[in-house]
Order: C-alpha cells, then structure tokens, then sequence
C-alpha cells in the first residue's frame, strides 16, 4: 500500500547554487551523489522517515529525461514531482491498473553517494493517460543506510513533510482523479487560508497530499499564473518558529509571511523567489497549557 510521502522533487538548474537557497533556509542538506542513470546528480535533507531532494543534471550529461527535465530547468525549475512510499509496489501497481491507471511497470534505480554507498530503489512512474506530477517509490536499501551521514537536525528545527500542496483548475475534477490513482475515497473540499485556495487532502500516514484551487489571490493563484497546474508548495512540522526565523534573518534572507492554519496553527511561508521556485511553508502547534 502507498503509505506516506516519501520525498519531493525540486528541480534546480545548478545543484550548489540550491543547496546554498536551502542552507539559507536552515536545512542541513548535504551533496547525495549521483544517479547510476539519468545523468543528474542530487542533494539530501534527511527527516526522521522522508526527505527534500533537489535534482540537477551534471555537467556535459544528457538526463534520461531527455527534454521535458530540460524544459521545466529553462523556465527556472522548482517542485516537479512528489514521490509517494509503496511498501510493495508490484501490488499497487497491480491494483491501480485494475482502476484503469496509466502506470509503468516498477523499474530499478540507485545511486552512489559520495561515501560511496549504493542505495537501490524500486519506482513507477503514471503515464500519458494519467498525467499527474506523483511518482512511486519502494526502497530496497533500509531506512538505517539511507540515513547514514545525515542527522536528522535542522537549524530550521523541521521535524518532517505535513503536506504538499498540487495547484489545479478543478479542485472537484482533480481530487476524483487522484482518488482513482490513489485508491482512495475523494476527500471533502475545505479553505486553505494561507494558500488562499479550495483544498482536497488526501492523508498519506502522517503526510497530507493535497490538490489545490485558488479562490482569491495569494500563493495557489500565483503559482498556477507562473508555471501552471502542478506542485507549488511544502509545508513542514518546525520545532520553533521563532529559531527558523531567526536563521533565516541572520542568512540574510526576508522574514518570510506569518499568518495562521484553517487548523490554527500559526505558519509562515518563504517565497519561491528564495526557495528555487517553491513556497516553503513553516508550522508549529500552540504550546501545550
């Protein structure tokens, strides 16, 4: 079964340049290696059970994805895909073909990292039938070695992925076809504040997928005005707000907007300008009385 988000995808044309965006932002992203195939190379911000990843294509090398990851680059890059955890991909695949799902069989993946591991993975990619921005992942390395090197602390005090947001012209359109992909019943429509949007939220374990329609200007609207339906933002669990911000500030980078969660949270969201294309939101539950 698809059991949470596994990592997201941000797609950047120079993999230095983002892990410097991404350290500004009080991540601890670290250099992951290169792909066995594909010709990209990537960086690492490790969670307790998922990850960022920012994707780049190394010098002189011609991606496997040929000229769509080339394309989306030209335009800037940003969040390309969300990948979704599978602990056994062969019977999810199996199961969404049987909804009528346009999805690959699983294939192999790896990379080396620059300690010279080898992690292997299985995944499954939608396709032309079903063109939505999610991937399938299974991982065959444990979770122990996929970790190593990386501690799991954050300047920014972020603790784990609570949701990606999908922007989208039909929210009610949108959410039957992810359910149909998903498996899953079509969740009830409610109001984004921040996002300023019309939202489904698919819960994924602990992580929240969510298709997004703006209603009124703000981030959802601005996002679809720039590149179009497709992933737009990130929201993550922080220890402190108060410590990210502080990071953020003495980075030089503009205090990001603060407002409150239709959950009442209180978060705020850096802008895509200082986050290679992607809002970044930021969240912290009320202290406990």
């Amino acid at each position: 079964m698809l059991t949470r988000i596994d990592h997201v995808m941000i797609c950047v044309p120079n993999l230095k340049q983002g892990i410097e965006a991404y350290t500004r932002i009080g991540f601890g992203i670290q250099p992951g290696g290169d792909h066995t195939s594909g010709g990209t190379h990537n960086a690492i911000a490790f969670f307790k059970d998922d990850y960022l990843e920012l994707l780049a294509v190394r010098e002189g090398q011609q991606p496997q994805a040929g000229a769509a990851l080339l394309e989306f680059l030209a335009k800037g890059g940003g969040l390309r895909y969300v990948a979704l955890q599978s602990d056994d991909l062969a019977a999810d695949v199996a199961a969404m073909r049987t909804r009528g799902v346009d999805v690959s069989d699983p294939e192999e993946g790896g990379r080396r990292t620059p300690a010279g591991q080898e992690l292997r993975w299985r995944s499954a990619r939608l396709g032309p039938g079903t063109p939505l921005p999610i991937f399938f992942i299974q991982h065959l390395s444990p979770l122990a070695v996929r970790r190593r090197g990386h501690t799991g602390e954050h300047p920014n005090g972020v603790l784990g992925t609570e949701r990606v947001y999908i922007g989208v012209t039909d929210v009610a359109k949108a959410a039957e076809s992810y359910a149909r992909v998903l498996g899953m019943p079509v969740p009830r429509v409610q109001r984004g504040n921040l996002i300023k949007a019309d939202m489904a939220v698919f819960d994924l374990g602990e992580t929240g997928l969510t298709v997004a329609q703006p209603a009124e200007p703000g981030p959802a609207a601005e996002a679809l005005a720039r590149r179009g339906p497709g992933p737009f933002q990130v929201l993550y669990k922080t220890r402190s707000m108060d410590a990210a911000a502080k990071w953020m500030a003495d980075h030089g980078m503009p205090p990001p907007a603060r407002g409150i969660r239709n959950t009442g949270e209180q978060a705020m969201l850096v802008e895509p300008k200082d986050a290679c294309g992607v809002y970044v939101g930021l969240f912290s539950a009320p202290a406990k009385p």
